[in-house]
């Protein structure tokens, strides 16, 4: 399984980007599919994640700026971000929950990161 994000680049504070990301491979089942961060010196951290069954959760500082949708059919997951700040410069990485077989285990599977830089 093979995940590739786009959409990163540079924005100005109180602008807004789209993300996306296509899972690609052999792939049985998605359960959960998410948005992480990890801006410089930092740790990765959530961003958001929407679970099988259209349920999704926010990190606090994105709660009313962000909403993560995905398609399942395009295996896509995307991210559209509003009201960008200079705090959310970061690279920007997608996470799947998925079963790569029926007889699999739901394993996570990680993009390499899209770049996302806010100037002030």
């Amino acid at each position: 399984v093979q995940l590739q994000a786009s959409g990163g680049g540079l924005v100005q504070a109180g602008g807004s980007l789209s993300l996306s990301c296509l899972a690609s491979g052999t792939i049985f089942k998605i359960d959960h599919m998410g948005w992480y961060r990890q801006g410089p010196g930092k740790q990765r951290e959530l961003v958001a994640l929407s679970l099988s069954g259209s349920s999704t959760n926010y990190a606090d500082f994105v709660k009313g700026r962000c909403t993560i949708s995905r398609d399942d059919a395009k295996r896509m997951v995307y991210l559209q971000m509003n009201t960008l700040t200079p705090e959310d410069t970061a690279v920007y990485y997608c996470n799947i929950g998925a079963r790569a077989t029926w007889y699999a285990s739901f394993m996570d599977y990680w993009g390499k990161g899209t770049l996302v830089t806010v100037s002030s």
